[in-house]
C-alpha cells in the first residue's frame, strides 16, 4: 500500500476528495496543526489516514467534513468547494456521512430514531424515513435491535448504528475517526466487516482515521501523517 499523492488536478475525473497547500493553526497561530498539506483520494477509494497523536489526523477529518475551516489553501469534497461553503449543514447532510469513536448516539432514542435523525429536513417522508431506517439496520445485521436504546446494546452494537445513521443519506463519502478505538477485537472484527459488505453494495469512498496498524492495513491506500503534513512512511508505523 502506497502514502497518499501530494499533487491533485481539480479537473481529473473521479477523484472524490481535492486538498492543495492546507494550513489550519489553533490558539492565534502559535500552534500549526496542519502544514501546507495536499492530497486526493479517488470516488470509491477506502483510506486509512494514520499517524503519532497530535500529527493532525483528526483536524484533517475535521475540515473535510466541514466541520471546521482551514486558514489557507484549498479543499474540494464531493464537488462541494469548502472554503466558499454556505451551508456547512446542508453539505454534512447530504454529501457526506460521519462515525465518531464514541458513536455520539442520542441515548434517550431508540436504533431506528437515532438512524432517522439525519433524515430530518430532507424530502423524504415520516413513512420513507421509517423504511431507510429499517433498511439500514438490517443491513448491519441489527434488525431485532430497532427499538433498543444505545444503554442497552454493546459498544460494538452502538458503532454499527452510528455507520447505518451515517448511510441514511446515501453519502457519496463516509468519514470515520478511530472508529475502532474504543471496541473490544471482535467488535473491530465485526466493524470492518461491515465496511467491506458496504464497498461491495455501494459505490462509497471512505477516509477512517486510526492509530490501529492492522485496521490501517484493511484500507486500499495508507496515508502517513507527521507534523500536519503527508509524508512517506514513516520509520515505526
Amino acid at each position: 500500500m502506497s502514502s497518499a499523492r501530494t499533487s491533485t488536478n481539480q479537473g481529473e475525473s473521479g477523484v472524490a476528495i481535492s486538498v492543495e497547500g492546507v494550513t489550519k493553526t489553533f490558539d492565534g497561530g502559535m500552534v500549526k496543526a496542519l502544514d501546507n498539506l495536499s492530497l486526493a483520494i479517488d470516488a470509491g477509494e477506502y483510506v486509512s489516514v494514520t499517524g503519532p497523536s497530535g500529527c493532525g489526523k483528526s483536524t484533517l477529518m475535521h475540515l473535510l467534513a466541514g466541520l471546521d475551516r482551514a486558514d489557507s489553501g484549498r479543499l474540494e469534497v464531493s464537488g462541494e468547494d469548502l472554503m466558499r461553503m454556505r451551508d456547512p449543514n446542508g453539505f454534512r447532510r447530504n454529501r457526506v456521512g460521519l462515525v465518531f469513536q464514541m458513536h455520539n448516539l442520542l441515548p434517550h432514542l431508540d436504533a431506528k430514531s437515532n438512524v432517522m435523525v439525519p433524515m430530518l429536513g430532507t424530502q423524504r417522508s415520516r413513512r420513507e424515513r421509517s423504511a431507510r431506517a429499517d433498511e439500514l439496520l438490517e443491513q448491519v445485521g441489527l434488525a431485532e435491535f430497532a427499538h433498543r436504546r444505545p444503554p442497552q446494546m454493546s459498544g460494538g452494537e452502538r458503532q454499527r448504528v452510528a455507520i447505518a445513521r451515517a448511510l441514511a443519506n446515501d453519502p457519496a463519502v463516509l468519514f470515520a475517526d478511530e472508529p475502532t478505538g474504543s471496541l473490544d477485537s471482535r467488535s473491530v472484527e465485526r466493524v470492518l466487516e461491515l465496511i467491506e459488505e458496504l464497498r461491495k453494495q455501494r459505490p462509497v469512498t471512505i477516509v477512517m482515521v486510526t492509530h490501529d496498524k492492522a485496521v490501517a492495513n484493511t484500507a486500499d491506500r495508507i496515508i502517513y501523517m507527521v507534523d500536519g503534513r503527508v509524508v512517506d512512511q514513516p520509520v515505526g508505523l
